[in-house]
């Protein structure tokens, strides 16, 4: 029953978290473009009560005309709106999921022995100190006389981004690395908004409520951090979508596949960013279709022209029997899975034939099954299930 509970509440806080994400990033997207198509006004007056750009647009079937004013306009309107619990949420949601997934189930996705020997409480204290220290250190970066050289920042940002993508993946599982990485720097984004980005905003209106000129500066500030969140935000969705792909994480060098995700997606937004401006340079568009492809390149699996030696189903039925049957089963025997993962079920000669594909796939080709490897299946094993597999497929 504690299973099945800690399913519902996986199934429940991965759609609320789903919702709560497009609801952030969409707004977050929208004001970044808004922003940057912002033109001169128009309207005579306008410049006077302090209005810096507006924009006209068209959307489901309404014309709709949006105003920014260099600092604050002359008097506050009744009502304001705010985008603050957007972001909120999506943290509390992701911070749910990684408790439920990875802190309680530290020792199947978290903790992967063949990397790290360590205890489930060691394992939640590097986790809690390295999401809370990214925070610390980038905030840190961005108040000092380097925060004011974005350039610079930006090379010393990627540079820290790449040295947390390699120490997570030397501490924890290829997959526990991966979602760390991300919520690091989610942390980050949402953290910029409630220490950096909401203050500034309500500074701006305590002194426009008093009717005196606000301070810009908490505004530039604000905006800064809205840049940088708008850059991450490619990465962190990313490793939203990675579990999917073990390919990625469950490679030797799944650290560097991490940064080069990462580098493609801060790019394509560069590219966006640009093309909102109407000045677009295609180059980062290039390079992070090259940096992609060459990574696709490099994860392509690499045939075996030799002949396999004739390997029977009863040669690995043992091996599927004591690696994989105890989540992969019609009635699993291991606590943290209530039923077998993916519908995969391997209790009968049938089904292994049936899953043969997929059994290569995940164990040897990705190594991404046993979980962690939970259940130890070792080098030997793996190349007995390949060669296996290969006399299968070797024409009779």
């Amino acid at each position: 029953m504690e299973a099945y509970v800690a399913e519902w509440l996986n199934i429940l806080g991965r759609w609320a978290h789903f919702v709560t994400g497009i609801a952030w990033i969409g707004s977050s997207f929208y004001f970044i473009w808004l922003d940057n198509h912002l033109q001169s006004p128009k309207a005579q007056g306008d410049e006077a009560k302090g209005v810096g750009g507006e924009l006209w647009s068209v959307h489901g079937g309404g014309f709709y005309h949006a105003q920014k004013y260099r600092v604050a306009p002359p008097a506050l309107p009744e009502t304001l709106h705010w985008f603050k619990w957007e972001a909120y949420t999506t943290w509390l949601t992701g911070m749910f999921l990684l408790a439920l997934i990875y802190w309680y189930g530290a020792e199947v996705y978290l903790i992967d022995p063949s990397v790290a020997e360590l205890s489930p409480p060691l394992a939640i204290g590097a986790s809690i100190l390295f999401i809370a220290g990214g925070w610390i250190v980038y905030d840190l970066l961005c108040r000092s006389p380097l925060g004011r050289n974005e350039a610079a920042l930006g090379v010393v940002l990627l540079v820290l981004a790449s040295l947390l993508a390699w120490g997570l993946a030397q501490l924890f599982s290829g997959r526990g690395a991966y979602i760390h990485y991300g919520a690091t720097l989610g942390t980050i984004m949402v953290a910029n908004v409630f220490f950096v980005i909401s203050p500034g905003q309500r500074k701006m209106v305590a002194a426009a409520e008093l009717g005196e000129a606000p301070d810009p500066e908490p505004g530039i500030r604000a905006k800064q951090r809205s840049v940088h969140n708008t850059y991450f935000t490619l990465p962190v969705l990313f490793v939203m979508v990675s579990n999917h792909y073990a390919l990625t994480y469950a490679h030797a060098y799944n650290w560097l596949i991490l940064i080069a995700f990462s580098l493609a997606g801060a790019l394509i937004r560069v590219y966006f960013v640009g093309r909102h401006k109407g000045r677009a340079s295609p180059w980062p568009i290039v390079i992070a279709a090259v940096i992609l492809l060459a990574t696709a390149a490099a994860l392509a699996p690499k045939t075996d022209a030799r002949s396999a030696a004739e390997v029977t189903l009863s040669d690995i039925r043992p091996i599927i029997e004591e690696r994989c049957a105890n989540c992969h089963s019609a009635e699993p025997t291991h606590v943290a899975f209530p039923a077998a993962p993916a519908g995969v079920m391997l209790d009968t000669e049938a089904q292994i034939r049936t899953e043969a594909a997929r059994i290569h796939q995940q164990t040897v080709i990705l190594k991404a099954m046993p979980i962690g490897n939970l259940t130890q299946m070792s080098d030997e094993e793996r190349q007995l299930i390949d060669a296996w597999y290969r006399s299968m497929e070797r024409p009779q």
